[in-house]
């Protein structure tokens, strides 16, 4: 599972797409700056511990 951060950012959403296809990966949207962790720390931290949840 990954967050997936603006189309704005580093890498273009279908190369973030593209790469979480190919890891197995689930995408979770999330409307908040590059920061996500900074100024959205709600919806990160419900992600980490899904994913922690779901590798015990």
């Amino acid at each position: 599972m990954g967050a997936d951060r603006d189309p704005g950012q580093r890498h273009p959403r279908p190369a973030q797409e593209f790469m979480a296809e190919r890891a197995g990966a689930s995408v979770v949207r999330v409307a908040a700056s590059h920061a996500a962790s900074i100024s959205r720390p709600d919806a990160v931290a419900a992600v980490i511990v899904e994913v922690a949840k779901a590798t015990r």
